[in-house]
């Protein structure tokens, strides 16, 4: 028998100065121990109906409020927010707000010593195991990685061990391998323990893999509720929003309208890749032929008698409060040259974003050689620097400093005494169709609207090398793709893109050359299809191959796939889709299984 946990009513709320209510009469009943993706498109509702669930609506954030919500048999209305976070632990968005101590330990068993948990540091060492992050539990929180203080948070709310876990986009900002840590974790707590889980997500692959339920938001409204199969069969539905279903499901629901397949609205897709494979093998349909070519992505130029970028075996060393050095680069020895479009891709803590601030002369190596653009960075401050590098930081919205998007780049200009600095500034509004927005301020814009002002402020500079430090971090689908456009077009404005990054498809899609590190070093550097060729590479780094990779070399096509339509030139140029199911299967299982 399903148990309500969470129960709204009729539920509206509008913030203060708003005219439109965000949430609109919305009813849901969430049932105990299910695993729930909350999902929709920027601006959907779907961060404000999660603060229902432990008070933050009505008691802190102000507004008008009407209907009722119940949770675990209490009215959040009636409780405090103190009552409600025993019962619901909640990791935000901007999860290093609730990073409150100076040290790992200490913010992991922050809330139960609050409590009065006798046992409070039991709790803290338990979740900070969970998490993986026992071994730097006497680390200070600012020496952490992106990554790592994500995982903090997140053992910051499992420590009071809580019946209901909310996670505001989980895995954002973490590598692969410990995005799937993460998702294992969350797993286990709803399988073995018990937990109702609930996700706001954006991967609709671990939505796949994980929950079991899907909540769908748009305008306020919760427009239905779903298994996780019927959702994301739901293709024609989720692409009107703006939300991309799997990779796999994708292919599969164009191949049924290539082919002519009536598909009725109860028909379901693949979601996973062994569903994908067994869908393919099991249509074994014949394709219409064609004359068609397999699509070949143009190959870029680049000038290799000048490196941009120059580095020889430079070192990088932080000293930390107990004055010891902390090594994050170790003797890299490294080229860029003009036109290339680099993505730098490692596991957290790799050192990728130390690469980059170094190659913007943020930081100064303490060993080694490095040139940028033909100056050398020794004796080069920040700002001369900043002539010839743009640096763009993971939170555009450190960069934004004037009250509109206009003032933001024309700042920029004119502090580095940009010529023509009108005429530039109304090419930028417009190549990064920023013109409607131009008297918005930046910090109030959504996430893809904050990346193309700090893009368009990058680019104002012209400057030889444009460096992105995760350019697509918690950005949906839909404006992840849109930034796919926006960088693709920087190639007009910038000579050489760098960006670091744990957005494997970004990389698959973007990308002329990959750089792999792991611990301070590069240990691979070379195209995409070499670097995903290599599966112990990938196991090393923490990486993992796309869905359609994947689904490429299980059916055998004559070369991977990154992107939807090389699937479907390949599909189309193919006379029939005729699989052996265990030659695929015995290829696939032997990647899996495959020893790091």
């Amino acid at each position: 028998m399903c148990e309500p946990v969470i129960q709204l009513s009729n539920v509206s709320f509008t913030y203060p100065g708003e005219e439109n209510p965000v949430l609109n009469e919305v009813s849901l009943t969430l049932n105990k121990g299910n695993f729930i993706a909350i999902i929709g498109s920027n601006g959907s509702g779907k961060s404000t109906l999660c603060k229902l669930f432990n008070g933050l609506i009505p008691h802190y954030y102000s507004g008008d409020y009407f209907g009722e919500a119940m949770v675990c048999g209490l009215s959040t209305e009636q409780s405090t927010v103190a009552e409600l976070s025993k019962a619901v632990g909640y990791v935000y968005q901007d999860f290093e707000n609730q990073l409150v101590r100076p040290t790992v330990m200490d913010d992991a068993m922050f809330t139960p010593l609050n409590y009065g948990y006798q046992d409070y540091k039991e709790r803290g060492e338990r979740a900070l195991r969970m998490m993986g992050l026992y071994g730097v539990k006497d680390d200070f929180i600012w020496s952490l990685s992106g990554g790592q203080k994500h995982l903090l948070a997140l053992a910051g709310a499992l420590a009071m061990d809580p019946e209901i876990l909310v996670i505001d986009e989980p895995v954002s900002q973490l590598d692969p391998h410990h995005a799937r840590h993460i998702y294992d974790i969350l797993k286990r707590l709803n399988e073995e323990h018990g937990k109702t889980i609930i996700v706001i997500e954006h991967h609709a692959d671990f939505i796949a893999e994980y929950c079991n339920e899907v909540v769908l938001m748009d305008c306020g409204q919760v427009k239905w509720k779903k298994t996780v199969r019927e959702a994301l069969s739901s293709v024609e539905t989720l692409l009107e929003l703006g939300i991309f279903p799997p990779q796999v499901t994708q292919a599969a629901w164009q191949i049924t309208r290539y082919l002519g397949i009536n598909q009725s609205k109860e028909t379901l897709l693949p979601i996973t890749l062994k569903d994908a494979i067994d869908w393919f093998i099991a249509e074994k349909r014949s394709a219409a032929k064609s004359n068609e070519e397999p699509l070949k992505l143009p190959g870029e130029k680049k000038d290799v008698s000048n490196p941009i970028v120059t580095a020889e075996d430079i070192h990088l060393s932080y000293r930390t409060i107990q004055k010891k050095l902390l090594p994050v680069l170790d003797g890299v020895d490294l080229n860029i040259y003009s036109g290339e479009s680099v993505a730098i891709v490692g596991n957290n803590g790799a050192g990728k974003s130390s690469l980059l601030k170094l190659i913007a002369g943020i930081v100064k190596p303490t060993g080694g050689y490095m040139q940028v653009n033909g100056q050398s960075l020794k004796g080069m401050s920040p700002e001369k620097m900043a002539r010839h590098t743009a640096y763009v930081y993971q939170n555009p919205e450190e960069m934004f400093i004037e009250d509109s998007v206009e003032k933001e780049i024309a700042y920029y200009l004119n502090a580095h005494q940009v010529p023509n600095s009108e005429q530039r500034l109304h090419e930028m509004l417009n190549h990064f169709r920023l013109q409607e927005l131009k008297d918005k301020d930046a910090r109030l814009l959504s996430g893809g609207q904050q990346r193309r002002t700090a893009l368009a402020i990058g680019a104002a500079m012209q400057p030889a090398i444009m460096l992105l430090d995760e350019p697509t971090a918690n950005l949906d689908i839909a404006t992840k793709q849109e930034m796919l456009h926006v960088l693709s077009s920087l190639k007009d404005k910038v000579g050489t893109v760098m960006i670091a990054t744990h957005d494997m498809q970004l990389v698959a899609e973007w990308a002329s050359r990959v750089i792999v590190m792991h611990q301070g070093h590069i240990i691979a550097d070379g195209t995409k299809e070499q670097i995903f060729a290599d599966s112990r590479l990938l196991e090393r780094a923490g990486l993992v191959s796309t869905q359609l990779m994947e689904l490429s070399l299980a059916l055998e096509l004559p070369e991977i796939c990154y992107t939807l339509d090389e699937f479907m030139a390949y599909f189309s140029a193919s006379n029939q889709v005729e699989l052996k199911e265990e030659k695929a299967w015995t290829s696939f299982e032997g990647r899996l299984t495959a020893s790091p």
